[in-house]
């Protein structure tokens, strides 16, 4: 065991500590933001503060947050899945993980008051979700339908349009809202293969995430396609608004993905993993794409 007494009250591992915030985890919400100050068209020479401040918000903060609570309101889950995670292990004894979620939250809202009205509100709504999506009354993880939309708009969404309306000091074009929502969308799929890996303990603890409720075939398929589905629209919107070069990058990049589907669904449980390292990669080089093909039609230098 790797925890030291205190005044003969375990204490956690420092390096578990860490591992309870998922440090890989923060990529896509610090992506997400950089998206959106992308957009807003806006130069961050005179704003700088507000990029670095509003990326470690997204990621080591709210997105941090997020899987503290999740460990904690999951560890007996983690018991039957992952049983090696910080606290089933024991290297976070006790209370501890609570504690750093609580303090966490605390430390995020604290950091937050930086980014002005719009980067506090939206901080807020994002440790609201986190607190909602495991915590009961509500954890909506409990329905994957639910769950998955609430983690989507937290890591695509939410940061993409913070980032906007940080930069701008005001709500963002209708065109950044549109372009976050539909990546939005297509994030409840990678959300669906994010939970191929725990399929046996949520069907021992009730927990109905999709590849339960539809099985593994199903769940991947559906997937894929609302994954797709977005990345289409966003093509087109690109045409419409006379961006023809970078809605062929995006039609690219989502042709890729099409390309590894059929790998992915030949061995869902066994490829969920592999396609959220390849397929979600080219899934976040086309919101880039997008970011920068509209951000000379909003404004800014």
């Amino acid at each position: 065991m790797n925890t030291r007494p205190l005044y003969g009250v375990a204490r956690p591992d420092p390096a578990a500590l860490i591992e309870l915030l998922k440090p890989i985890t923060w990529f896509p919400p610090m992506w997400a933001y950089g998206c959106g100050v992308v957009s807003s068209g806006i130069s961050v020479t005179d704003r700088w503060p507000y990029l670095i401040a509003g990326i470690l918000l997204a990621g080591p903060m709210v997105c941090g947050t997020s899987q503290a609570v999740n460990d904690w309101f999951d560890r007996h889950v983690d018991a039957i899945n992952e049983p090696s995670r910080p606290i089933p292990s024991g290297r976070v004894p006790g209370l501890w993980g609570l504690y750093l979620a609580v303090v966490w939250t605390l430390l995020s809202l604290l950091l937050a008051t930086a980014l002005g009205l719009w980067g506090f509100a939206a901080a807020v709504v994002g440790l609201a979700l986190a607190w909602a999506y495991s915590a009961p009354p509500l954890r909506l993880k409990q329905n994957g339908w639910w769950g998955n939309s609430a983690v989507a708009g937290c890591y695509e969404g939410l940061p993409w349009f913070t980032g906007a309306a940080v930069m701008a000091a005001a709500f963002p074009d209708w065109r950044i809202v549109l372009l976050a929502a539909l990546y939005s969308v297509g994030a409840h799929g990678i959300m669906t293969l994010n939970d191929f890996k725990s399929i046996e303990g949520d069907k021992r603890m009730g927990i109905a995430s999709l590849p339960v409720q539809l099985g593994p075939d199903r769940a991947a398929r559906l997937a894929c396609i609302v994954m797709a589905l977005p990345q289409v629209a966003v093509v087109s919107v690109l045409f419409s608004w006379d961006r023809p070069f970078h809605a062929a990058g995006v039609a690219a990049v989502l042709i890729a993905q099409i390309l590894l589907m059929p790998k992915l669904l030949r061995d869902p449980r066994g490829k969920a993993a592999w396609y959220n390292a390849t397929g979600v990669t080219l899934y976040v080089s086309g919101m880039l794409i997008s970011a920068f093909a509209i951000r000379n039609l909003v404004g800014g230098a």
